[in-house]
């Protein structure tokens, strides 16, 4: 399985730029659909592992829900493989954020979530996260079962066909941050400043159970 080429692209970056965006405009209030509770934005901020029921597969064939994930911050991503920049680009920064934080990274679980399970399979997950921090774990699973997963993050994605008959996946970006007690605690996206993603990692490492 060769590994993907971890190139910035242009044109893809600054359309997932705008998922970004998006959540970085409800965390300031500045969504004018913000105050419907149906929102996106609204069941993003409602998240909470201990109410949720999905189960996936992890990178090396493990199942996993999220009640595994509880008694521990952690970090959620939501890409794919064949992502050509912000997918990359986000993942390096993790990898970066959990050099910072030193020891404190061993108290800190990090799962990038596939929306592209067609070609997402363990295995492939497995050969691209080790282009990465070995703290990171990916997981995968049916279409169903993703989507049972994604909807209850309450982040969206869709499949976008290209001109060569093949497809690439757009997708609500950002790391979700979990505190111990699995309700989330902060959401760090691409327009803040670098600096401000380990204080808000920090944050949730400190909150009790």
């Amino acid at each position: 399985m060769r590994r993907h080429t971890l190139i910035l692209g242009g044109t893809g970056l600054f359309a997932a730029l705008g998922f970004m965006l998006t959540l970085g405009a409800w965390q300031s209030g500045d969504l004018p659909w913000q105050e419907k509770t149906t929102s996106s934005a609204a069941r993003i901020r409602a998240a909470d592992l201990g109410a949720m029921t999905w189960q996936l597969t992890s990178h090396e064939g493990a199942p996993v829900n999220p009640q595994d994930w509880l008694g521990q911050a952690n970090l959620v991503f939501f890409g794919f493989t064949w992502c050509p920049d912000v997918c990359p680009m986000t993942l390096l920064n993790i990898s970066d954020w959990l050099e910072e934080l030193g020891p404190d990274a061993d108290r800190l679980a990090v799962h990038l979530v596939t929306v592209d399970p067609e070609r997402d399979i363990p295995e492939v997950l497995a050969d691209y996260l080790s282009n990465f921090n070995p703290r990171i774990a990916g997981l995968t699973g049916t279409p169903v079962e993703v989507a049972r997963a994604v909807a209850a993050f309450g982040v969206t994605y869709r499949r976008v066909p290209r001109e060569d008959g093949d497809y690439t996946m757009d997708h609500t970006s950002g790391v979700f941050v979990f505190g111990p007690d699995g309700r989330l605690s902060r959401m760090i996206d691409l327009h803040e400043k670098p600096q401000a993603a380990v204080p808000k990692i920090r944050q949730a490492l400190n909150q009790e159970e």
